[in-house]
This record gives structure tokens, sequence and C-alpha cells, in this order.
């Protein structure tokens, strides 16, 4: 089976990099200067399960190949437009399309791109950062990415994609319900990010305080209350399931969000809580935590424009 990652940072390149240490067939598609220094230096992995130095095949985008079997898709949500851009001259009649993107509104865009059949659910957990040499460093022990066909069904591909992912040194799941499992991520991602970036806070200062247990529990609920009324796959309750969740993570954990802020960097405002707002919108659920969150991004976003 020929997999094409698209990108080889810190998701799609230690899971890359995983699979071909295994013996998968696994193309890297990176820009050009990416391209000449894993060429000059290779790929390399620091990880507490194992590290690797790896010299993989790579593609970019002005280059051509024949169509992969899957492809891995692990962009920010900011990067999903040129990102489908740069793989359509990959994707063939039969590829798969793999999106491990945090949130749900990119399904959308990628059947609205290569249509119903193609795109496959998706998501990761994994903590993972670029070193100053450039290579991935993943430090915690969850190196899991969950995987299915959204309809739940056993499909033969997803079978014949199961035995190429069984064997890896890394947690690769096949799930019989994808669509709930990407929902319940979208919840929990949506209120970690959001209630870190919102105090500029590790979680543990902030549920420390009753008042930010307070703060993150009415966000769960409100969270919870718009899917419920959307009719989104989720079980009842999550909330409550959520936030025991979030009460249990370590003191001096951040959001992937709240890191890309205090770095100056791009966030995913719009394709996560603003995504949220908008449903809560057509259905007349009042948000308030959530809108107050989503205006902390929007003028980080701001005054970062004006920066640039």
């Amino acid at each position: 089976m020929r997999m094409l990652m698209v990108g080889a940072g810190g998701i799609g390149g230690y899971f890359g990099a995983r699979l071909l240490e295994k013996g998968e067939d696994v193309t890297f598609l990176v820009r050009e200067g990416r391209k000449q220094k894993i060429e000059a230096e290779g790929l390399r992995v620091d990880s507490r399960h194992g590290n690797l130095h790896l010299h993989p095949a790579l593609l970019t985008k002005t280059m051509q190949a024949e169509p992969f079997d899957i492809i891995l898709l692990s962009t920010k949500a900011y990067q999903l437009e040129q990102a489908i851009e740069d793989i359509r001259p990959f994707v063939g009649e039969q590829t798969m399309v793999l999106p491990l993107l945090n949130g749900i509104a990119h399904i959308e865009q990628l059947v609205s791109a290569f249509g119903e059949d193609a795109v496959i659910g998706g998501l990761c957990f994994i903590e993972t950062t670029i070193g100053e040499d450039g290579s991935i460093v993943q430090t915690s022990p969850i190196h899991q990415l969950v995987y299915g066909e959204r309809s739940g069904e056993r499909t033969a591909r997803i079978e014949q994609l199961k035995a190429h992912f069984d064997g890896t040194k890394a947690e690769f799941v096949l799930s019989d319900n994808i669509d709930q499992d990407m929902w319940h991520k979208y919840m929990f991602i949506t209120a970690m990010s959001g209630i870190t970036s919102l105090m500029e806070s590790p979680i543990g200062p902030i549920r420390k305080l009753s008042s930010g247990q307070t703060a993150i529990r009415s966000l769960l609920d409100e969270l919870e209350a718009v899917m419920t009324a959307i009719d989104a796959p989720i079980k009842t309750g999550i909330s409550s399931i959520q936030f025991d969740k979030m009460n249990s993570m370590d003191d001096s954990m951040k959001s992937s969000m709240q890191r890309d802020m205090e770095k100056g960097q791009g966030i995913e405002a719009d394709h996560l809580q603003g995504h949220l707002i908008d449903k809560a919108q057509q259905v007349e659920v009042p948000v308030p935590v959530l809108e107050t969150v989503y205006t902390k991004l929007k003028l980080y976003e701001a005054n970062k424009d004006k920066q640039e």
C-alpha cells in the first residue's frame, strides 16, 4: 500500500517515520526547503519510544507521481485549502484521504474536494514539537492514531489499511464509531485550547480556583448543548466525562493553541471555537463563555496581523 504523508512535521513526520520503520511504503510531501534538509541530514525522531534516523522518499508539489492508496493529512486548519490543492495530483479513484486535523469542519471541505467515498475519519493523540535542529521530538507516553470509515463499516479497504497499520511501533486503533470519536475530541480540544488560551495559563492553576472549575464546567456544558442541538453524534453527559478528564491532566499541561500564541504563530480559532459559535447561532443556543474565548482569540489574531 502506497502511503503519502502530507508534511514531515511533528504529527505526519512522527507517524510516517514509525510506518517507515515497520517497512511500509511511505513518501513525504514536503516543501523544497524541508526536502533539501531531509536529503542532507535525514529524518530524525527523538522519542521515548525509540529514536529513528531515516532517509525517506520525498515529493514536492511540483514533482510527479502516480496516485497513492492513502494520503494522511496533519496540517493546521488554516493550511488546509493549500494542502488540498497540493495533493490533487496524487489522488486517484481509489485513494483514501485520512485527515488528522482537530475539529470537524475540515471533513466538509475534503468531501467537497474529493468526494464522499474518498474521505475516511481520523484523529490522533500525541505531543510532539520540532527541535532547533529540525528533528521531531516526542516525549509523551501516548502516541495514538485512531481511524475508521465514517459510516462505521468494516469495509475491505479499511481492513486492508488495518493490516498495514498493525504492528507499527505506535498505537494505530481502528474505530467502529470514528464520527463520534472525532466529535468527542472536538469538544475536548475546543474547551482545553479555549480555557488555557483565555487564561494564559497551564490547566493546573486554572482548576485550582473554584472560579476556574466553574469556567471549565460552563464551557463544556455550552459545547455539549450546541452539539446536542445540531444532532452531533455525542454521548449523553459527555461534558461530565470531559470535565473529569481535564481534571486528571498534569498540572503543567498546556494546549497547542496556547503554545502557538506564546510563539506568535497562527491559531485555529475559526476552525474550532468559531465553527461552533456559528452552529450555536443557527440553533439559538446561548454560549457566553465560548464567545468570551473567541473574542480573546480574535483579538490575538488582530494584534498579530498588525505586527506582521
